[in-house]
């Protein structure tokens, strides 16, 4: 249940859910800077072999952000994080190119702190496998 309080009341507030993940990701990225303070890049960016829902850009921590949206359980979360983590660090110039063009910025390599880079896994609901697996410190997938 959500709340929100007003004149020191509480006042429910109803809850709908994104019949699509594309809703989902279109109401997100609408609103990336007031929810998760990100810039966004690119809607559907695709690199090498992978398409990454939404990339945004953290300007307080110098860093791109991937936010991926998943409609139900996905048992794969994990596994995908880590590749499209891999791919993203293998391939910054590409990130920071589509920075530049979106952007109409020039940001440069040694402007990027890569060891803040991470993923955003926006989802109904994880498993416990997945929740558990993220008990490390400083892993850079989020639920």
């Amino acid at each position: 249940m959500l709340i929100k309080t007003s004149k020191g009341k509480a006042e429910r507030i109803l809850q709908n859910e994104f019949k699509l993940e594309k809703e989902l990701q279109k109401f997100m990225e609408d609103n990336l800077q007031e929810l998760l303070n990100l810039e966004l890049v690119k809607s559907e960016f695709v690199v090498k072999k992978y398409r990454i829902d939404t990339l945004g850009f953290d300007k307080e921590n110098k860093t791109f952000v991937i936010v991926e949206y998943k409609r139900g359980t996905s048992y794969s979360v994990i596994d995908q994080g880590y590749s499209y983590l891999s791919t993203v660090l293998n391939n910054k110039a590409e990130l920071i190119l589509e920075y530049n063009e979106r952007m109409n910025k020039t940001l440069k390599r040694d402007e990027i702190d890569c060891s803040q880079t991470r993923i955003v896994f926006i989802s109904q609901s994880f498993s416990k496998f997945q929740k558990d697996s993220l008990n490390f410190k400083d892993l850079r997938i989020v639920l």
